[in-house]
């Protein structure tokens, strides 16, 4: 195990290069960029726009992209026109496009090995604290959401398989798919009509975790108030995400029941208690249970950009677009990183719990 463990963690290597080169290569023909962002500002909103955009990103940049044609420093950017090519200079030395593209690449790498994510370009604050700010929520969303949804999904599952065909079976499965089928965003919306002072009740906020007063609260309070705020964004994210969970569950112990050692089990006259929880359960739930690392970081990373927006939850699906969309790439790709790393582990953690749930499973006899 030993030896399958570090070509895992070798293979991680070119792994995370291979997906830091791609979407570097990506961004370097993508049009526009954070010194046409600084330009466009200037140009619409006057001078001061400039002192505002550019004052955030001080200091060596160490991820960028943007694009760059050939020509002199007017015709380089769209609407430069008539600005000073010194202060475009400026700005491309500021964000790091004075380098080539290769060598800003392999100083971002370097730079990321050692996790130093340098500044954001248009926040006066460094992209690690910027994503632990947001970490909370999406912390709380992953966490409740795959919760929940093993808890109603595992139970639900079983009972289903015992009661394959009857119509308990197909009511519930009726309920799933509809649950899958209709959009998290939609329901939200209808909770945030219904319950959060739409066109009926004003029973839950719209807005963060936590109230304004929360550091006032007692601890009991504290608790309830932070499930209060939850409650909305949890129940619209939750809807679809027990189905896929659900119907494995159920399929999972289909295929353990009708095996000759369960006939053998019963035939010795054990309780069908007994016989699910004391031998179908542990087999049964092995791909269900190893898969639980990759459903909390899918759940947790990338949650739901719309739901976030709708709830006004800063977490860092919403960080991710606005980084996106305000071209701040250091945020975009210290996301990217972090993320792709922690993927990488979490998904090794799912092949070990295998071999931890059921020893007969042994990866060392497999290829990686």
């Amino acid at each position: 195990m030993g030896a399958y463990i570090l070509r895992r963690l070798l293979l991680m290597i070119p792994t995370l290069l291979g997906i830091m080169a791609v979407s570097f290569v990506i961004v370097q023909f993508a049009p526009g960029g954070p010194v046409e962002r600084v330009i466009a500002q200037l140009t619409n909103q006057g001078g001061d726009s400039g002192d505002r955009l550019g004052g955030g990103g001080g200091g060596d940049v160490t991820a960028g992209g943007g694009f760059e044609a050939s020509g002199g420093a007017d015709s380089r950017y769209r609407g430069a026109q008539g600005l000073d090519p010194e202060f475009i200079a400026k700005l491309e030395k500021q964000f790091g496009f004075d380098k080539p593209p290769l060598e800003r690449f392999g100083l971002m790498i370097w730079n990321y090995a050692r996790f130093d994510f340098g500044q954001s370009y248009f926040r006066d604050v460094s992209v690690v604290d910027l994503i632990l700010e947001k970490m909370p929520v999406s912390i709380s969303l992953g966490l409740w959401i795959t919760l929940i949804s093993y808890l109603i999904s595992i139970p639900l599952g079983i009972r289903k398989a015992v009661k394959d065909g009857s119509s308990f079976d197909t009511w519930t499965s009726a309920i799933v798919i509809v649950g899958y089928a209709i959009p998290g965003f939609l329901f939200a919306i209808l909770l945030m009509i219904l319950f959060a002072g739409g066109s009926f009740w004003d029973l839950f906020p719209l807005r963060g975790l936590t109230s304004d007063n929360w550091s006032q609260l007692s601890w009991p309070a504290r608790i309830l108030d932070y499930f209060w705020h939850l409650t909305l964004p949890l129940t619209a994210m939750v809807l679809s995400a027990f189905a896929t969970t659900t119907l494995l569950t159920k399929n999972s112990f289909l295929d353990e029941i009708r095996k000759q050692y369960v006939v053998t089990a019963r035939a010795k006259g054990l309780s069908e208690h007994r016989v699910l929880y004391g031998h179908v359960f542990r087999n049964a739930m092995l791909i269900v249970i190893a898969g639980f690392p990759g459903a909390f970081i899918s759940a947790f990373f990338t949650g739901s950009l719309l739901i976030e927006n709708i709830f006004s939850l800063d977490g860092l699906g919403l960080l991710g677009f606005k980084s996106i969309v305000d071209r701040d790439y250091p945020v975009v790709f210290a996301n990217l990183y972090i993320f792709s790393l922690i993927g990488l582990f979490i998904s090794l953690i799912s092949d070990l719990t295998y071999t931890w749930i059921d020893p007969r499973i042994d990866f060392e006899r497999r290829d990686v």
